[in-house]
């Protein structure tokens, strides 16, 4: 599946960019780090997963609105990431970073698998996530 596929099958909407949707999603993807940190220090391991990918998901969010995309499902995200590492902008350890947290996060939530270690995992793999896409979008 490509963007096209994605705007065609309405996963995902072409709009014109939007700062500062952008800048909300990038404080939403903050504040979701923060309360992944928290839920880990208090050792709530299945919320700090939830929390972590959420937290991804947001950053990865402020860089479609930039790009003038609004997703309308979680997998357009990973479409979009996708096509940017095809175009070389970006590399492939952040797409498997995103995939392993959708996939942690759907064995968290629905599957009631997590543990201290993904949890780790997940949140410097979060961070890490994040660091990169604000210097995506400081390059738009």
């Amino acid at each position: 599946m490509n963007i096209d596929d994605c705007i065609n099958k309405n996963y995902l909407e072409k709009i014109k960019p939007d700062n500062q949707l952008s800048d909300k999603e990038m404080k939403e993807a903050l504040y979701d780090l923060e309360k992944a940190k928290k839920a880990f220090d208090d050792e709530d391991y299945k919320w700090s997963i939830v929390k972590s990918y959420y937290a991804m998901f947001h950053a990865a969010k402020a860089l479609l609105f930039k790009l003038g995309y609004r997703e309308k499902r979680h997998i357009a995200v990973l479409i979009v990431l996708e096509s940017l590492n095809k175009s070389g902008k970006l590399e492939k350890k952040y797409i498997d970073i995103f995939k392993g947290a959708m996939y942690s996060r759907e064995g968290a939530d629905y599957n009631y698998t997590y543990s201290k270690d993904t949890a780790e995992y997940d949140l410097e793999a979060a961070d890490e996530f994040i660091t990169q896409m604000k210097k995506l979008l400081e390059m738009k």
